[in-house]
Order: structure tokens, then sequence, then C-alpha cells
């Protein structure tokens, strides 16, 4: 049995594995998790872990007017508490340390009417502070792996599953509320937290090394994603290309209307040859993932 050692209380993707593990892997996954926020960490013993899994981080909040303090605090949790922790691992004999860097790393997504397709060979352009704080740490924490220490580095897109945060809640209401929505088509890469979850566990157990870019096996559509969740949530809604000028008309006004509608409507994809490995782990598919963080 492997012990693991999740870095990063209360979090919602850290919770998820735990729980996720717990059910499909308790034979052969032993799941802990240790507090980052005091300092106290400083002082655990990490030799007696196997695997540990770094999800510690502030997450993506508004970029457009925040000081220096604020900057300089993602960079202190984002970046260097990332490396900090990944070196006490190695001195300490950890075998493995998994780290959840981000497609924030790639800078924004194309907005409506573009697309963004991301390779193996794209180099990272983070887009603002949130982005390179990130890409910093990813940086840092592969700058490490050498012999026994593997370091494996996880840049997933948009992850999204019952109780999660970000965008998806905010599309859920409004498949539950609007009576009619845009028709567009667009494509984005997303991640449903179980199958997140058994990638992650597939990896601890194969001990993989590396950059992934673990995904659904398919692309969303926004306006397909809206009608599935409407449809388990038993609400009546028209999708129609029809509205599709209420997106147009909201590129007309800067600020922050045009940019809700860049993340609702815009491009940004992996391509599905880098999220293949010599694993499975896509436990389900689009209308699975929503009917569970549905119901």
């Amino acid at each position: 049995m492997k012990r693991v050692l999740i870095t990063g209380a209360n979090s919602y993707i850290g919770l998820s594995f735990d729980n996720y593990a717990k059910e499909h892997y308790g034979s052969e996954l032993s799941i802990e998790t240790v507090d980052m926020i005091d300092g106290s960490w400083r002082k655990k013993d990490f030799s007696i872990y196997d695997v540990l899994y770094h999800v510690a981080g502030i997450a993506h909040a508004d970029v457009g007017n925040v000081s220096d303090e604020v900057k300089a605090k993602y960079y202190a949790i984002n970046t260097d508490l990332a490396i900090e922790t990944a070196k006490k691992a190695k001195e300490e004999g950890v075998r493995q340390f998994i780290f959840m860097s981000s497609a924030i790393v790639y800078g924004d997504s194309a907005p409506y009417g573009k697309t963004k397709r991301i390779t193996a060979e794209t180099e990272p352009q983070p887009a603002n502070f949130y982005g390179d704080s990130k890409w910093q740490a990813d940086k840092g924490v592969r700058e490490l792996a050498e012999g026994d220490f593997i370091v494996t580095v996880l840049r997933p897109p948009m992850i999204y599953g019952k109780n999660s945060k970000g965008n998806y809640p905010t599309l859920a209401r409004m498949a539950k509320k609007f009576p009619i929505f845009p028709d567009v088509e667009n494509e984005r890469s997303m991640l449903y937290i179980e199958n997140l979850c058994e990638f992650l566990c597939q990896v601890m157990l194969r001990e993989e090394g590396g950059v992934y870019w673990p995904q659904n096996e398919t692309y969303t559509r926004t306006s397909e994603m809206v009608k599935i969740i409407a449809e388990v949530s038993g609400h009546k809604i028209a999708v129609s290309k029809v509205w599709n000028w209420m997106v147009s008309l909201a590129f007309l006004f800067p600020g922050k209307l045009r940019g809700l509608a860049n993340k609702a409507f815009g491009n940004l994809t992996y391509d599905q040859n880098i999220s293949k490995y010599s694993f499975e782990y896509c436990v389900a598919d689009l209308r699975t993932s929503i009917k569970r963080t549905e119901r």
C-alpha cells in the first residue's frame, strides 16, 4: 500500500481525490492530509510517505485591478510554497511529488469566433500574474526531478463536478433558469472531477513522471452542456442559433460583459493526442458526469 500525503486541507480537488481513492483504491492507497496555512507542516515527517500530492494554492480570482501586495501573495503561495514543499519532499526521501499546474499557464482562451488548440509543443505564455505564479512553480518543481525523485505535473483544463467552484456553477444556474440560450459553435477542453481522480490514482500506482494534460474524451460545446444540465434538472430551455445575436451584442460592451461572453463562448482545447496514455482514466462521459454533478 502506498502512503499518500495531500498538502493543502479542505480544497475541492484534495477532498474529492481523498473520497474517490478511499472508495475505489482503499486497499492500494492510504491517504492523509496536512494543512499548509500555519506553517506547522514544516515540522511534519515526510519520510513515511511514498507520494506527496500538492494542491495548496490560491485559486483564480479577478486579476484586473489588484495591488502589488496581492500579487506578491500569489507568488508566495502558488510558487514559493510549492517549490519549498517539493524540496522538503525530496530531501526526506518521498518517491513521487505531484503538482497541480493549470491550463492557465498557456494564457487566456481564444475569444469568441477564434480558436486555440494546445499541443505538447505549445510554449506556455501566461497572460497575467496568476498564470505566471503557476508557471514559475511548474518549472521550479520539475527542475528538482532526478534519480529516485519523480515529479509529476498536471496541467488540467477547467475542472467541474459536484460542489465545484468557478465557471461551471454559473453555467448551471443559467441552464436551470433561462428560457433560452444561444447555440454558439465553440469547443472547450474540460475535465470531470472523477476522471481527474482516476488519473491521479493511476499515475501514483504506476509512478508516472513528467508533464500531463488530462481531459475528458471529447470536447465540450457550451450550449450542449447547458442543454444537458437543463434536461437532467427537469428545466425546459430553448437552445438555438436564433439567439446568437445576443453574444455578438455582448462584445459591443467592453469590460465585464465582454469578459463573461469570452469565458462562456471562447475556445480553448488540448489536442486529444496529448491526453492519451497507457491507461484509461475517463470513467464518465459528458452526460454521465453532468448527471452525477447535478443529482
